[in-house]
Parts: C-alpha cells; structure tokens; sequence
C-alpha cells in the first residue's frame, strides 16, 4: 500500500447483495453499495482516494484518513442522537379501561371478556393512581392511550382519566396527547362532543371490506360489525373538528392475498394511508394459528405486492402512504428518531412505552400484558396500588430487558447488516423460545424484518427517480409534485 492511500476503514457491518454488489452499513445508518471488485479494493486498502467511490465512502464515515478524529466525534453525535429517546424514558403509556368487549374477533390477543363482565373494568380511582404515576416520568412529552377490550364500555373511567391528567399538567405542563383504540361501534355524540373538546384521537380498525373484515371481526350480537363501523364512521367524520380518526388493519390467512383489496377499501373511505401489520402470536391468535396464521415469508411477498401496488397509486396523482415503510425509510434516510418502540436498542418496552392492566398492574409492553393474559407474568413490573413508582420503573423487569436487548450484544444482531435501523422485541423472543435473548435463525420478528429492509434497500440500491420522489414525499409529508419539482435541474432539493 502506497503512503498517498493510506486510510482507515471504520467499523461497518455488510451483506451481499443481489449477488453483485455489498451492502455496507455503519452504526449509524450511513449505507453504501459497492460493487464485488471495488470491496475487495476496500479491504485490500488499494481504493484510488481520489476516486468518486472512496469520497463517497469517506461522506458517509466508512472510511478516513488524516481527520479521522473528527470523523469519530461526527459519528459520536450522531449516535447520540439516535440514542436519543433514552434520555426522555416513558412517554407512551397505554391504559386498559376494561377487558369486557362487544366483540369475539377471531384473532383476539387479548382474550376479551363478555360485555357484562363488570369486574374487569378499571376503576376511576385506580386510573387517577396511574395517571399520578404517568406524570412521574421525567418525559417531557406524555401520550395517553386508552385500550381494551373496547374501551368506550367503561366511557366514565376514561373521562375521569382525561380530567385528573389535564389537572395535573396545569402544573406539569406536558405535551400532553389522548388516544382512544375503539373498534367505534359504541360511538355516540355525546362521547363525539367530549372528544372534541379534549382533542383526543381515535384509532380504530378495518381489515378490508365488509366480506374480508366481517370474516374475523365478529360482534357477540350476530350483527355486521362492518355495517355498524360505517355508520358510526359517518357520524365521527361529520362531528369531529379535527382529523384525528385513524384505521390499523390485521393481517391473517383471510386477506393475505387481497391486500391489493384492503388498500382499495382505504382509498374508497378517504383514508390517506395504511399500515400493513403481520398477525401477533397471542391470545386467540396463538390459539386458532393453524387456521388464522401463515408462514412469516408468505407476509414479506405480500407486503412487496402490496408495496408496489400502493407506489402505483401515488405516482398515478393520489397520495396514499404504507406507515410501516415510511417509518422505515425515516430510520434510513433521515438522522430523525420515530418513537417506534419495536425499532429501538435496548428495546423501548417499559423505557418508550408501558402499559396498565385494569386492575393497576403494569407491564413494559402490550405484548407483555397479553402473555400474562396467557397466563405467565414473567414480565409483570409492579402493581401501581402496591408499589413505588422507583421501584416498578426501575425493578428487575427493566433491567433484564435494558441488558438483554442491545442488538450489540445479541448474537446474530451485531453482525447485522441491518443493525442500525432494527431493534428487539424481548417478549415474542420470551414466547416463542422462553429467553429474552432469543434465536434468531428461528425468530419470526428476525425474518420479517429481515424480509422488509431487503425489500426496501433493493429500490433504494435501484434508485428509480420516480419511486424515490414517492417515498421522499411519505417522510417529508409533502405533495410529490413538491418533490418532483426539486428533482428538475437547477432546483436544490431541500431534503437531499
């Protein structure tokens, strides 16, 4: 090696890709594809440093040579950043107001209770408990999450909830947010009316048309849930002063294969987008698997159709988003956190986000909370009647997942190519091989996510200008014209 080529190559992790080219990848999310010859040039320190190759590979910190110092304190920020969200500790807190349900969904993963069960609701003093132990959280930011069961059965819990913590932030003064997750049927106008008021969202769910979402998602009556939801859909959109109203979709063995369906009814609905969501092994999930499940590869291939379908839409003149890629993408091309806590290291169970049964006992994730359901609390953190807010947040339970999660210690995690922009998921690895650590050859999270970045690092690697401008306008929630319009020569490109 010549003194004039002396450089450092700097920590990276890589994979081939489509046989004729690397995907290299650092710890901080800068990638680059380098052609077979030209890697091996890398490793053998005989690149050209004047070549485009090697200064592309020193913009990204892959490489350095005299300023390598500099280049470690750039990267040392950037990390940083990305480490971001640990700074801020809980923010999402999730609160069962009941178990009871006025639906039986095929795929229930939490195993709702019959709507007259009344033992299963929250009482209003034990969510005023947790409301007091939410706003302990040194977060500055605060999300309130209403779930069930169906929430709107026990409509005086959540309002005594919502009232207690805008008390509350008068002192505080949090960003505070409100979500309800209903499957709407209960909907009125006076719960409308409060709604509004309180500038709370609504999560919801539709799993296609009325055929495809009838199949699973059945109400205790006989009746069609779809008939109802459209109704009541109809009414929330004609009284709600904020578009706050928002539909997640479950994907099983019934519309695998009609996504392309299930987008269509979306669009049909005004909705500007979809999240495309793989079935979780819980509750009657786990239960009903052979006849509700499919193979995880089988999800990649149509979520890839469905992709490609939705691309179509948009470059066709209507903007219409699949969240999940875009949340991807943002990880990808952009130094910007997502608050997603599948996608964190150490996992953000319990350190984003946590969750309170209805009877005060606190969990680090939704997940947790459905295995205890299944009967093992391996992950139960405290009861809030019983226990310090000291000692449940800062008990056995996080500690295990915080040193058991960092995909830098996780083998088959480190060497990842896809490190930097994944994360872990402590509890599925507890349920399907009963150590947090878990297996990745056999990890159904590994596979699918292992499935979603090839999918979506073959186009970045392929470049297409008008997929790119597609998926630019998802992340920077602009109009494509926008976009279009800075890729014409001559204009600058804002987010470039």
């Amino acid at each position: 090696m010549s003194k004039n080529n002396q450089y450092t190559i700097l920590p990276f992790n890589f994979k081939l890709f489509d046989n004729d080219s690397v995907l290299l990848v650092n710890d901080t999310g800068d990638y680059y594809f380098l052609k077979l010859a030209d890697f091996d040039n890398l490793l053998g320190y005989s690149l050209d440093k004047n070549s485009n190759i090697y200064q592309d590979l020193d913009s990204r910190h892959l490489v350095a040579d005299s300023d390598i110092d500099l280049t470690i304190d750039l990267l040392a920020t950037k990390y940083r950043s990305i480490k971001s969200f640990l700074n801020n500790f809980t923010s999402l807190h999730m609160m069962v107001i009941t178990l009871r349900c006025n639906h039986k969904c095929s795929y229930c993963q939490v195993t709702s209770e019959l709507a007259e069960a009344y033992k299963y609701d929250m009482n209003p003093d034990t969510a005023k408990k947790i409301v007091d132990y939410i706003f302990c959280s040194p977060s500055s930011n605060v999300k309130i999450e209403f779930q069930g069961g169906e929430p709107l059965l026990n409509w005086k819990t959540i309002v005594a909830t919502v009232d207690h913590a805008e008390t509350l932030n008068k002192t505080h003064k949090k960003s505070l947010e409100f979500v309800i997750c209903t499957n709407l049927t209960l909907i009125d106008e006076e719960k409308l009316n409060f709604i509004n008021d309180h500038n709370i969202a609504i999560s919801t769910s539709l799993d296609g048309n009325k055929f495809l979402h009838d199949k699973n998602r059945v109400l205790r009556s006989g009746e069609s849930s779809y008939d109802l939801i459209m109704k009541k859909l109809d009414l929330a959109r004609k009284m709600l002063t904020h578009d706050k109203l928002s539909p997640l979709m479950t994907t099983t063995i019934d519309n695998i294969d009609e996504l392309h369906i299930v987008v269509d009814e979306y669009l049909k609905l005004g909705f500007d987008g979809i999240f495309l969501r793989a079935l979780n092994p819980y509750g009657l999930a786990s239960k009903y698997a052979e006849d509700l499940g499919y193979p995880i590869k089988k999800f990649v291939s149509a979520f890839e159709k469905a992709l490609n379908y939705i691309i179509e839409i948009n470059l066709k003149g209507t903007r219409f988003v699949e969240y999940y890629t875009a949340l991807l993408l943002t990880r990808i091309l952009t130094p910007f956190g997502t608050g997603f806590v599948d996608l964190q290291s150490p996992s953000g169970a319990g350190i984003s986000g946590t969750i309170y049964d209805f009877n005060g006992d606190v969990y680090p994730a939704d997940e947790a909370r459905m295995l205890a359901r299944m009967g093992d609390k391996h992950f139960l953190m405290g009861n809030v009647l019983k226990d310090r807010y000291i000692d449940i947040f800062n008990g056995r339970v996080i500690s295990e997942i915080v040193e058991k999660s960092c995909l830098d210690t996780i083998p088959g995690c480190a060497t990842c190519v896809y490190k930097a922009y994944c994360g872990a998921d402590p509890i599925r690895n507890y349920l399907e091989t009963k150590d947090i650590v878990g297996h990745r050859p056999s990890s159904d999270f590994c596979k699918k996510h292992m499935g979603l970045f090839d999918i979506i690092f073959k186009k970045l690697k392929n470049n297409d200008e008008k997929e790119m401008n597609v998926f630019w306008s998802w992340i920077t929630h602009r109009d494509i014209r926008e976009i279009e319009c800075e890729n014409i020569p001559g204009n600058s490109p804002e987010y470039r």
